[in-house]
């Protein structure tokens, strides 16, 4: 199952296991701790009290009483100290430990917070980077819908060299296309209105001139000639039949992929087995990051459900970014567009009907 990024409250998560950023001695405290344990009412403390505390980098587990949650798994994250004494260490056992729990009891579904990111000060971007890698791990081997909850709008990746890359290449992608549209579309239009009535025929072809260009570039020069074969196999072939085409060619098993897709088991055999299945744009994307497929395939595989990239778009920016740097981590992918407020590849939600 995948691995999604949210914002929520964690208390209001409606999963199997939450798990509870805890002190040491498990009787409760403030942030995501003192949150937990007003929700789930007085019965949660008593039951914490029996279990003798818990060390950092370990964990311990409870019922979950009044919350939606069956289970909460209580886990004691480090105090940073500038990253000289354990705390990366610890902080991954944080996740690894309590995920261990979370199969010990037979959950399907796990929400984490941040753990460590409060008062304990672990620098937001690089605990982060702990969950993602963690949990990222465990999702190779076991099948448990995992999620990340991120409380509030505060920014997560807004210091990183990656995320200031991105955003310039939004900003000069963006403006770019935008500014050379206008601009020629303002010069196409002053061309028709200043010519002579009579010359109308001769400043027509000029205006639609880089109308033509466009379509040459995206369809091919019209005295081409056409290769049959593909063009017949891109007619017949449809985004499922696609898939699996090029799977086979990767040289990929099917859990292969649709694990490096952040995807489903249960929709990946939807669309295996339903010729006509049509995916969401992130569910495609997903894939097409999981089989590293470069822009040209990627625009390929998205006219098979559909879609087209879009310089309009500010997602389908960010993707044609990690595709041209030949990036194919749909975790960071996710980390950068959750910063974004934009759809995830292939969690979920985006699951098309």
């Amino acid at each position: 199952m995948p691995f999604e990024i949210v914002r929520n409250d964690i208390t209001k998560m409606k999963v199997d296991a939450i798990v509870n950023a805890a002190n040491p001695s498990l009787l409760g405290g403030g942030g995501v701790d003192g949150a937990v344990h007003r929700a789930a009412g007085e019965e949660l403390l008593a039951e914490c009290r029996t279990l003798g505390g818990c060390a950092p980098g370990q964990a311990r587990i409870t019922k979950g009483y009044r919350l939606p949650a069956k289970y909460v798994i209580h886990t004691v994250g480090p105090v940073w100290s500038g990253g000289k004494n354990r705390e990366r260490e610890l902080l991954t056992s944080c996740y690894e430990q309590s995920l261990k729990l979370a199969l010990e009891y037979h959950c399907e579904s796990i929400a984490f917070p941040m753990i460590s990111t409060g008062a304990y000060g672990y620098p937001k971007d690089e605990a982060m980077e702990v969950a993602v890698e963690a949990v990222s791990h465990f999702l190779l081997s076991h099948e448990m819908m995992v999620y990340l909850v991120v409380f509030g709008k505060e920014s997560l990746l807004a210091g990183q060299k990656l995320f200031r890359d991105i955003q310039s290449y939004i900003d000069d992608t963006y403006v770019d296309e935008h500014f050379d549209r206008h601009r020629e579309s303002f010069r196409a239009r002053n061309r028709i209105l200043q010519a002579p009535f009579g010359s109308l025929r001769d400043a027509m072809p000029a205006a639609a001139a880089p109308m033509a260009a466009e379509s040459e570039q995206e369809w091919g020069a019209p005295d081409e000639a056409p290769d049959w074969d593909e063009m017949l196999k891109k007619t017949d072939e449809g985004f499922s039949q696609t898939l699996l085409r090029l799977i086979d060619e990767r040289g990929l098993t099917d859990a292969q992929c649709y694990k490096g897709a952040n995807v489903d088991r249960k929709l990946f055999s939807k669309i295996r087995s339903n010729p006509e299945y049509r995916p969401s744009k992130p569910t495609t994307l997903a894939f097409a990051v999981s089989l590293k497929l470069n822009l040209q395939e990627t625009k390929s595989l998205l006219e098979k459900a559909g879609f087209a990239l879009s310089h309009s778009s500010r997602f389908d920016i960010i993707l044609e970014y990690f595709i041209l740097h030949q990036d194919y981590d749909i975790y960071r992918i996710n980390e950068v567009l959750f910063e974004y407020d934009l759809p995830l590849l292939g969690n979920s939600s985006n699951v098309a009907s």
